[in-house]
């Protein structure tokens, strides 16, 4: 069951959406899914939500959205690089206007000291461009997942303008 202030920010995402005519999709990594999910739970939304890719491994974010393998390689799948690169994609094999795309380590394993567990990087690919930005989460793996949700939907909402 999607959180209420993730709800009310899916509600207001949708009507503001459906009132421009544009339609979104997810390029999903360490969430999983989560986004495109709680954005589905919402009842009428194919009217505004394309489709959503859950890209968690490293072929996956090549095959499905072109992200060069050699970003990957110099990177890491956790950088601003291969975020702007997932949120890029997700326009270019999609029928969507906006995307959201977001890469992170949500633990409990998988952290190093450059990239401690809760590091995720955003991609908001709009027709304004791709901004990127990244943020540190605590707490455990559900909750650094469901605040990667939150963000990434408000993220979206603000760059609506």
């Amino acid at each position: 069951m999607t959180p209420s202030n993730t709800l009310t920010l899916v509600e207001t995402l949708a009507s503001e959406l459906k009132s421009r005519g544009l339609m979104m999709a997810t390029a999903e990594s360490c969430t999983g899914g989560l986004i495109a999910g709680a954005c589905t739970e919402l009842s009428g939304s194919s009217d505004w939500f394309e489709r959503g890719f859950v890209t968690y491994s490293n072929v996956a974010k090549v095959e499905l959205l072109g992200v060069p393998a050699e970003l990957i390689d110099t990177h890491g799948a956790v950088s601003e690089p291969v975020a702007r690169a997932m949120a890029a994609g997700a326009v270019a094999h999609s029928k969507a206007q906006l995307t959201v795309s977001v890469t992170g380590v949500a633990g409990p394993t998988g952290g190093t000291p450059e990239k401690p567990v809760g590091t995720v990087w955003f991609g908001w690919a709009t027709p304004q461009g791709v901004f990127t930005e990244h943020q540190r989460f605590d707490g455990d793996r559900a909750a650094i997942r469901q605040a990667t949700v939150s963000h990434a939907l408000a993220g979206l909402l603000a760059r609506l303008g």
